[in-house]
């Protein structure tokens, strides 16, 4: 079958190149293993779909850690707001939330995929279920996909696969093996925004605790290299939630015991504040003992792992903790330690760091510069950002400038 354009890869980039491709009149398809747009889509944001951020072009850039340069093109050319307006054409009503994170209205991820599915098949863009395995190139251009039942010949071939995370979804790295067959540079893979194990037993017996309003301090050695306000998860093996995610994005490399996080359980308070509140508390309590005297101040489940790291008996009567005890438990509730042993598996991340080298891609057209008419959107590509609706836009940017140059 001869087509204009062939796409492996029916995700948020896939999707957004096929309909950009098909509106200005190419015949398209689409190769998704699943045989249906999206899987990955429905999980993102908790089931809720974080779309897009809500800020300029600048703020795009200032969140992406990884070549963010790369993407300056890209997000000119597309920006959150064309995301928006894409949406709200698709009849996807939006809101914006916390942070500049968007959402749809319904709270439902599969609203979205849906929409872009319908728009897919209003323009006659097919969706073939099946395997790719071939990426077909002679003379240094693109010819077409091999698949494990057919041959497609197309002007244009885009690889939109996503990456290695989230394995469940279809997102297995077929990708850096096509793009490495065809000559290309494939990054080093690491997980990106990805929950971490602790050294510390006491991060699993306060499995299943949420801290909302906490600070984050994430250290190399004596140097913070991230800071932010926000929620975690205390977990069977360490922690998670969208502070810990972030802070795993700074994380170049791994080595066990390098990176220390340090949580700050009540930012709002200074540690003169915080020590004067601890006194009223005790005072209050004068009768109680210090374990049973911290309930005011802190969840249940963190109380004991808090007053053992204070090193104060549980059983001392709070009128007799004395000042260097009372400074020992306020230093302890602004640094809260837990020491970083390991990401959890790839395949447990939400996105991929690394991927097609970005100095082997036309950032103007996603076009490969070693291979005439072959295109790479998305988690593909070595580009990688923060939580918050960044990487999506990212795939929606990509996806954006592939299907108008394709």
């Amino acid at each position: 079958m001869k087509l204009d354009v062939v796409i492996v890869g029916g995700g948020a980039s896939g999707s957004m190149a096929g309909i950009i491709s098909a509106r200005l009149g190419k015949k398209v398809a689409i190769i998704e293993k699943n045989g249906y747009i999206g899987k990955k889509l429905n999980i993102t944001g908790k089931g809720r779909c974080n779309v897009t951020n809500d800020c300029s072009k600048e703020d795009l850039i200032r969140n992406v850690p990884r070549n963010p340069k790369f993407l300056y093109s890209a997000f000119s050319t597309f920006s959150s707001q064309d995301t928006m307006n894409f949406f709200k054409e698709l009849n996807v009503p939006l809101k914006v939330e916390r942070g500049n994170r968007v959402f749809p209205v319904s709270d439902r991820a599969i609203d979205v995929s849906k929409a872009l599915e319908k728009e897919l098949k209003r323009l006659n863009v097919k969706i073939l279920e099946e395997d790719a395995i071939e990426i077909l190139v002679e003379d240094g251009i693109c010819k077409g996909v091999k698949t494990n039942s057919n041959t497609y010949l197309a002007d244009s071939v885009l690889i939109a696969t996503g990456g290695k995370s989230y394995t469940g979804t279809g997102s297995t790295g077929d990708g850096y093996k096509f793009a490495q067959s065809v000559g290309h540079t494939i990054t080093k893979l690491v997980p990106s925004l990805v929950p971490m194990v602790a050294e510390e037993k006491y991060c699993s017996d306060m499995m299943g605790l949420s801290l909302k309003n906490v600070r984050l301090n994430l250290f190399d050695g004596d140097r913070c290299i991230y800071s932010e306000l926000g929620e975690m998860l205390f977990t069977h093996f360490g922690v998670s939630g969208p502070l810990v995610l972030s802070a795993s994005s700074h994380i170049s490399k791994m080595q066990q015991g390098r990176y220390k996080i340090y949580i700050d359980l009540k930012p709002a308070l200074n540690v003169e504040t915080l020590d004067r509140r601890i006194q009223r508390d005790f005072s209050e309590n004068i009768n109680k003992t210090f374990i049973n005297s911290l309930n005011k101040l802190l969840p249940n489940k963190i109380i004991p792992v808090v007053a053992k790291l204070s090193e104060i008996r549980f059983d001392t009567k709070v009128n007799q903790i004395t000042k260097e005890q009372r400074s020992k438990l306020v230093h302890i509730m602004k640094n809260f330690p837990i020491t970083i042993k390991d990401f959890r598996p790839l395949n447990e991340a939400i996105i991929t760091s690394g991927g097609v080298s970005v100095k082997e891609i036309n950032p103007k057209t996603m076009e490969s510069k070693l291979v005439q008419r072959l295109f790479f959107t998305g988690e593909i590509i070595d580009v990688d950002a923060y939580t918050g609706g960044f990487n999506l836009q990212i795939a929606f940017s990509t996806g954006y400038v592939a299907g108008i140059n394709m």
